[in-house]
């Protein structure tokens, strides 16, 4: 596919962007490979952590051009991509802080003598990113790879290369040397390609199903790690005991925010039946009242979907739960208005013969589900091929706590609604993909975790 900005609230081609030649490509492979084998990559730290502090204030200091760009690419509303920065910057700024301690050597008690673990970098890495989070989703991969002393090439998603290009031109303000953070304009068919290089060593994706596994099996065909973000269909649990004013508030907003295309927005919505009538009531409402209008206009909450292909794929969804037994308490088709704006929507009745059972709907759509106890709950959150982020809402914590060890999925928030920062491990099970990003854990995906023993003497058995 071309890289377009198409301005989804006007409908309107912005600018198109060529895509690399195959020259330019090699071109910036050589100049990563070369960055891993210098003394930038394998020598001292702290070159590497003034690069991100740098980074950070420079995502500060263009907070509002990096959020009209979303919203004029995406659709983003603005005050939301303001958001998306602000954890940008965050995230930066968490890695040069924290990244020495994390990768400082790690000690083992050993019987042949002393023992331990260094962290060093692998190679180039390749990321494969989506358009929902534009900044972030690349923050995540480049700031502990610039710690850790990785170079990477990333391939950003077509419909936002003025983003792209914006975040390699703010690494290169911090300081990155030439190969250190690298965009490419490039097809699928040339990422297959990449992946096969032996100077790329690991593969970071953030998106669909379909792209992960074919990124997984290419990097597992060449023995390279890969980590995958995909899918999400998150649980929202509404307990009998819970704040129903707070639970409908979070609600909203997790199934609204970025106009519902979140991998962990708030999607199947598990209420208890003491509950739900009076969940069900403010949640309708609160969905309908939502302000939906320009991105640039700071009273818009719900902006247009991403592309007019993201609201062909949604409408066939909606229209298909429908046909089969759903029922839309509220929206249930595309706005009557220019742009690519989809009707905030809630879905009850989904029986499992239903195609929306299974489903992500990546848009303004909550699909409702009333059960009657706890086990119920636990039964219909892991009823999903996804697990990746999840909801309880509950006014008894430790009984929150026990279901939250319950439900088969990578992360559960309590009384808030899934959400990421720089020092939480992100990431899922089932379809929803395998590795984290982020926190101590995120940064030692892509290390060598060479161990180093010096005998104390006493004889070694030999084995392996």
């Amino acid at each position: 596919m071309a890289y377009r900005t198409l301005n989804p609230f006007t409908e309107q081609v912005v600018k198109d962007y060529p895509n690399h030649t195959d020259a330019e490509v090699e071109a910036r492979l050589v100049a990563a490979d070369a960055l891993f084998r210098s003394d930038w990559s394998r020598g001292a730290i702290e070159p590497r952590l003034v690069v991100l502090r740098a980074l950070s204030e420079l995502l500060i200091e263009n907070r509002d051009a990096l959020a009209t760009a979303m919203a004029v690419e995406m659709g983003k509303p603005l005050a939301q991509g303001q958001g998306e920065i602000d954890l940008c910057a965050g995230i930066a700024a968490y890695y040069a802080d924290k990244a020495a301690h994390f990768l400082k050597p790690q000690p083992y008690e050993s019987e042949l003598g002393e023992a331990w673990t260094e962290f060093h970098p692998i190679g180039v890495l390749l990321a494969v990113e989506p358009w929902n989070f534009p900044i972030y989703q690349l923050i995540r991969v480049v700031a502990p790879a610039i710690a850790v002393g990785n170079p990477v090439l990333f391939k950003h998603a077509s419909i936002v290369p003025r983003c792209a290009a914006l975040f390699e031109d703010l690494c290169r303000q911090a300081g990155a040397p030439n190969g250190c953070v690298t965009n490419l304009y490039v097809s699928s068919d040339k990422i297959a390609e990449l992946i096969a290089d032996n100077r790329i060593q690991g593969v970071a994706l953030t998106g669909s199903e379909g792209a992960g596994a074919k990124v997984a099996s290419k990097a597992s065909e060449q023995l390279k790690k890969s980590t995958l973000e995909l899918g999400g269909s998150d649980v929202f649990v509404v307990l009998d005991d819970a704040d129903i004013e707070k639970a409908v508030a979070a609600g909203v907003e997790g199934r609204l925010s970025n106009a519902g295309q979140v991998c962990t927005g708030s999607k199947r919505f598990i209420v208890q039946k003491s509950v739900a009538d009076a969940f069900i009531k403010g949640f309708v409402e609160g969905m309908k009242s939502a302000v939906m209008g320009d991105p640039m206009d700071p009273q818009t909450v719900l902006g247009p979907l991403s592309s007019e292909d993201a609201l062909k794929t949604l409408t066939q969804q909606v229209e298909a739960a429908l046909s089969h037994g759903a029922k839309a308490l509220t929206g249930g088709k595309p706005a009557n208005r220019k742009g690519f704006f989809y009707e905030p929507t809630v879905l009850a009745d989904i029986t499992k013969d239903n195609p929306a059972y299974y489903q992500e709907f990546f848009g303004p759509v909550g699909q409702i589900f009333v059960v009657e106890d706890d086990d119920a709950v636990v039964n219909q959150a892991n009823d999903s091929h996804f697990g990746l982020g999840g909801s309880i809402f509950a006014g008894d914590i430790d009984r929150a706590r026990k279901l939250a060890s319950r439900i088969e999925t990578g992360m559960v928030f309590i009384n808030t609604t899934t959400t990421s920062m720089p020092e939480l491990p992100f990431g899922g099970v089932k379809r929803s993909g395998f590795g984290r990003e982020l926190g101590d854990v995120g940064i030692k995906e892509f290390v060598n975790r060479k161990l180093v023993v010096v005998s104390n003497g006493k004889a070694a058995r030999n084995v392996g």
